[in-house]
């Protein structure tokens, strides 16, 4: 009586396995709906709203956009660390924390024939790099525009 008691029960078991196995068509029928229903029907998507982040900016450091020309310039604190001195508009190819790292950026620029210099501003504790510095703002951003070949972050400082 076991034995046939077992040998039922295993019967019942593989056939209620085998007749849950569902097929490869029902799932490509599926498939096929949704893509027909996805097709025929316009897809509406929620609007986005772009908010542009808010950029904290400390009091020391301002920017100065004369209405002539439209260069921005950047007004800072600094003080002469290595270099000859600084005219009214410097150009600024590096800043660094550390000063070792900004002598190196001198050091090429000076191989590369500019009269780098390097200052150093207090409040932040950074180290800047001046490639050239300038009496006139115009000649500036034109040094600045070429600087930005090969330093795409140059920047102007006022004096």
């Amino acid at each position: 009586m076991k034995k046939y008691f077992v040998v039922c029960a295993g019967l019942c078991a593989a056939l209620a396995f085998t007749s849950c196995k569902s097929s490869e068509s029902a799932y490509k029928k599926a498939y096929e709906k949704a893509k027909a229903q996805e097709t025929t029907q316009p897809v509406e998507e929620a609007p986005v709203n772009v908010v542009a982040p808010v950029e904290e900016k400390p009091v020391t450091q301002t920017r100065v956009v004369d209405n002539m020309d439209n260069v921005q310039v950047r007004q800072e604190s600094v003080s002469l660390v290595s270099g000859s001195g600084l005219k009214n508009f410097s150009v600024i190819v590096g800043s660094f924390s550390v000063r070792a790292n900004a002598e190196g950026l001198q050091t090429q620029l000076k191989n590369a024939g500019y009269d780098a210099q390097i200052v150093k501003n207090e409040n932040r504790n950074m180290y800047r790099v001046v490639a050239a510095t300038f009496d006139s703002k115009s000649e500036a951003a034109a040094s600045r525009n070429e600087l930005r070949a090969k330093y795409p972050d140059a920047w102007l400082l006022a004096k």
